[in-house]
């Protein structure tokens, strides 16, 4: 112990896990990785893990593995000694791995994964590096967002930047240029809190693209659970510092780092699949295998293989990965791709499976962020909602109605009732809190806010694969004409859509996340699987964002702020619409455009397209006796065609209502008062945010007195987003 290879200031202990093999060879390879200098036979096998101590090794050290052990793939054995295997705890990784047939375990050119190959692989393949993880951390401190308080970005390390000339050109696109001050300005003036970068694990570009032409930009295809994918490095021999230099920076600026992680598959695929690690270390105890057939492999990912976590040692190595990234690299959370598999045992998904358990009594994961994609494609794999407490979830459900409500589809206010207010149906149990649900409108995966306005079907035709790939069924309507248009009616009407999916993502319940570049309407000409598109499709084009996408971005660093200055919108309590019998308050109240409360049969009616949504600030909060003293707001959304005469409702002890929000009017600086029952007219796809004033004022000193200064001095002192090309 510890498993992979450790430097302790006089040489390097090298231990690798296998249950199975006959012995394990280290291979010493010179700096480039590209000659073999010594086989050293691990001297010690002791609990399963193969071990020897090298005191003349020293950090710069690059090896590899050579595993022997029987080849007998019915019983779920792959062992092939003429495979140089990487070492799953490598932090650091030498050269780049080039397909070749020498890669497969058995002759590949025959088909038959039966037969023995014995072509050496080391040529074509990567290598690990033996690093010293000491790194100078200063002052960094860690910004510890409470999760009520989290807005989350995905963006992508190159995406981001690549095309951003406010960064230096030998920093775009690296860990590096994300951490410059042009890209750190535009996180901080929207709002965000969390930055969640897609997969930065070490990974492997898929043969099947590489021979098209194409990457895995995306990264779902981790090679090593503990490196730092070099391509994003401007130094590629220093990736692991570099990325310890950008967290310090993010940090710095008051950002969390949140990392989309990849435990549940690897790029050795199935039986069919390359020998790179894990099959050729120990192939019966790291992957899940068919119980009656053990050639082949349980595919609950849609990849090939499953991870199986179910093994002890498996576990600990996902564990140690974790740990490593959030001690050593000090990330601040973590996104589980597909993580119904992590918690899946051989029988299924199990709420208090072994990972979950590992996870939640482990202290130095307790202040992380932890968030699941709740699903996978095996059997019983959908799970939204399912994860233990202490865990985030993304909530796919939110994103599908909030995108067919917009889209026009009938009856669906009693859906979207409980998306707005958390998800309770979902998430209130076990003392969660709404913000376990994730809410988001877009993701990497899918169209971006723009496209999701401006077309109808996907267009993924670069990707080459005759537009196969990708969901079909997008929710999206593009108002008339197939992507862009010069129709001034139509831009007119799209903007107004991208506004109003901003403002319900971020008004409410939950946690929200927000897409980057979709606050200044990136596009991606309709792909909505672009996975494979490391190019102009994907990256941020910043300086093409058109006068309207940047006028977006001020529209939702607007809606970030009054975020962050109601409490009422983002209390960590579950809104019920119950009236309290002492207080005679409803937290939630649903209103017709009349001006009253919805009853049976307008929750029945499914041409209703036009609803508004009362949180009245004095219910009581949770544990807490006493009237609450929230501000009381009404989200009135319209998603008829036409205008909607909507009388604003009367609320005990209120003056005038304030006009925080209308998406038709994007622009809105002051803050029109309207009188209680005023009949307003409400735009054609449209979405108002109101608070009421109470009579008296700040002077009577109450929190819901203060509210109105309090969100005016918070847009008054917002600076607005401006193109950094201006």
């Amino acid at each position: 112990m510890p498993l992979g290879a450790t430097w302790d200031g006089l040489g390097v202990n090298f231990a690798i896990f296998s249950a199975n093999a006959t012995k394990v060879e280290l291979c010493l390879f010179d700096a480039s990785g590209e000659v073999e200098l010594e086989r050293i036979t691990l001297p010690e096998f002791t609990d399963e893990v193969w071990h020897g101590y090298l005191p003349d090794a020293r950090p710069g050290t690059v090896y590899g593995y050579r595993v022997h052990g029987p080849y007998e793939p019915q019983n779920g054995h792959r062992f092939n000694p003429n495979k140089l295997l990487l070492d799953p705890y490598a932090k650091q990784l030498v050269g780049t791995l080039t397909w070749d047939p020498a890669l497969f375990g058995y002759v590949m050119e025959s088909g038959d994964d039966t037969t023995f190959d014995e072509r050496d692989s080391a040529p074509f393949m990567v290598k690990a590096r033996v690093i010293d993880p000491a790194f100078t951390w200063g002052g960094d401190r860690q910004p510890r967002i409470p999760f009520e308080h989290t807005v989350l970005y995905e963006t992508h390390v190159k995406g981001f930047t690549q095309r951003h000339t406010g960064v230096p050109e030998a920093l775009r696109g690296t860990y590096s240029g994300l951490a410059t001050p042009a890209a750190i300005a535009h996180a901080q003036g929207l709002g965000v809190t969390a930055i969640e970068l897609l997969p930065v694990h070490a990974f492997v570009d898929d043969s099947y693209l590489t021979e098209k032409g194409l990457t895995n930009y995306w990264g779902y295809n981790t090679l090593a659970f503990f490196a730092p994918e070099r391509r994003y490095a401007s130094s590629p021999d220093f990736a692991f510092s570099e990325f310890k230099e950008m967290v310090a920076r993010l940090h710095g600026a008051g950002l969390e780092v949140v990392l989309d992680v990849v435990y549940n598959h690897t790029p050795e695929g199935n039986e069919k699949g390359p020998t790179l690690s894990f099959k050729g270390i120990d192939n019966a105890s790291y992957y899940r295998l068919l119980p009656d057939n053990k050639r082949y492999y349980i595919n609950d990912t849609g990849t090939g293989n499953t991870v199986n976590l179910s093994n002890g040692r498996v576990l600990q190595l996902v564990m140690d990965s974790l740990r490593y990234w959030a001690l050593e690299m000090r990330v601040d959370g973590f996104r589980f791709d597909l993580a119904t598999i992590l918690a899946r045992e051989p029988h299924g998904f199990e709420e208090e499976g072994r990972f979950i358990d590992a996870v939640g009594q482990d202290p130095l994961l307790a202040g992380v962020k932890l968030i699941a994609e709740p699903w996978d494609c095996g059997p019983g794999g959908y799970q939204v909602g399912n994860f233990a407490p202490g865990w985030a979830e993304w909530n796919d459900r939110f994103r599908d109605t909030v995108r067919a409500f917009w889209k026009g589809d009938e009856g669906q206010i009693p859906e979207l009732a409980a998306r707005l207010t958390g998800s309770a149906d979902k998430f209130n149990k076990r003392g969660r809190k709404p913000w376990a649900s994730v809410n988001f409108i877009t993701a990497h995966d899918g169209f971006t806010l723009a496209d999701l306005v401006s077309y109808d079907e996907k267009h993924n035709e670069a990707n080459g694969e005759d537009n196969r790939d990708g969901h079909s069924h997008n929710l999206s309507r593009n108002f008339g004409v197939e992507g862009p248009t010069d129709d001034p009616a139509i831009n007119d009407v799209r903007f107004r859509q991208m506004r109003n999916l901003l403002a319900t993502l971020i008004l409410s319940r939950g946690t929200p996340m927000l897409l980057a570049g979709d606050e200044i309407a990136r596009t991606q000409g309709g792909n909505n699987n672009a996975y494979c598109q490391d190019n102009e499709t994907s990256w941020l084009d910043w300086e093409g964002a058109v006068a309207e996408g940047w006028d977006l971005a001020r529209f939702t660093q607007r809606l970030i702020a009054i975020r962050k200055a109601l409490p009422m919108l983002r209390r960590g309590r579950f809104l019920t619409g119950q009236e309290d019998p002492e207080l005679g308050v409803k937290d939630v109240a649903w209103m017709t455009p009349s001006g009253t409360e919805m009853g049976e049969e307008h929750w029945a009616d499914a041409s209703a397209r036009c609803f508004g949504v009362m949180l009245d600030g004095r219910a009581r909060e949770t544990g807490i006796r006493r009237p609450g003293t929230d501000a009381t707001l009404l989200l009135i959304l319209n998603a008829h065609e036409d205008v909607v005469r909507f009388t604003l409702p009367d609320a005990p002890g209120g003056k005038e209502w304030v006009c925080l929000v209308d998406t038709n009017r994007p622009e809105l600086t002051d803050m029109p008062r309207l009188a209680i029952g005023q009949v307003y007219d409400v735009t054609a796809h449209s979405l108002l945010l109101l608070m009421l004033r109470p009579e008296g004022g700040a002077r009577s000193g109450g929190e819901a007195d203060r509210s109105f200064e309090h969100v005016a001095d918070a847009l008054t002192r917002l600076d607005p987003m401006r193109s950094p090309f201006e």
